[in-house]
């Protein structure tokens, strides 16, 4: 894919940059409370976070972020905090949409859109329109999503695919064919998932996507987040090899053994 490159773009020629970063952006409400705030507050900070985080992932050459922004499971907050989230959404859209063209970045988000208000959906829409063909960062946002819902309506898409053939498919059928039918079809899986906030999980996050991907855990809570820690996470991944079920390959043996020789 040809990109736009900013005049800024940042010096990354000595590290692996991933082709698909995703974020698991938790610690708003920690965030919050440590500085006696209300929960509102943390949100708002994370809204300039996710700004930071969306700018230098851009400069670093980026290909594809996608950012968990409010899960299926959300829901169960207490009202008042649900609703300041899709004010801070909204005005998120309105405000960031037309720098984000400018900037050449495409905007799509993935989820259950069913539950969301009306004008909520019409800016989403519009968002998504106006940046569809832009080349440069491809930004996701998973919005009132589930992995576990969406292997759910990926295999009822795929079950009424084949409700009318006379056969059933083998496995290596279904499992090449199972993507087709995924909220994120049309990118890549991740390379690298970030989690901050000091938590250990995935929290129901593209499970069928993150099959292979690497996991960089970071105490960092989200709204601290900024371009210095996504460095540094692409800096961790760098130093890992992905073998996708292979052994370990020669070269990486040789090196292990140099660091042990040079350490003993």
């Amino acid at each position: 894919m040809s990109k736009k490159l900013k005049k800024n773009t940042i010096d990354m020629s000595d590290l692996h940059v991933p082709e698909h970063i995703a974020v698991i952006m938790d610690g708003n409400g920690r965030w919050a409370n440590a500085r006696g705030l209300p929960r509102t507050a943390g949100h708002k900070a994370g809204v300039e976070a996710t700004r930071r985080a969306v700018r230098a992932a851009g400069e670093m050459n980026v290909g594809y972020l996608t950012l968990f922004a409010f899960s299926s499971e959300n829901w169960k907050r207490p009202e008042t905090e649900v609703r300041e989230l899709m004010r801070l959404l909204r005005i998120y859209l309105r405000a960031e949409t037309a720098d984000l063209h400018k900037d050449n970045v495409r905007l799509r988000v993935i989820g259950d859109r069913t539950m969301l208000a009306k004008d909520t959906c019409a800016l989403i829409e519009q968002a998504e329109a106006l940046t569809e063909e832009n080349e440069g960062l491809q930004l996701t946002i998973a919005l009132n999503y589930g992995g576990r819902d969406e292997l759910a309506y990926a295999a009822h898409g795929l079950i009424k695919d084949y409700k009318d053939k006379d056969y059933c498919p083998d496995i290596e059928e279904v499992e090449s064919r199972f993507k087709s039918f995924l909220m994120t079809k049309n990118l890549p899986d991740p390379d690298l998932v970030i989690r901050t906030s000091g938590e250990h999980r995935i929290s129901n996050f593209l499970l069928w996507q993150c099959a292979y991907s690497e996991f960089v855990f970071m105490d960092v809570l989200w709204p601290d987040f900024d371009q210095s820690y996504l460095k540094q996470a692409i800096e961790e991944y760098s130093g890992r090899e992905r073998r996708f079920g292979r052994a370990v390959c020669k070269k990486a043996l040789e090196n292990a053994s140099a660091t042990n020789t040079k350490t003993n």
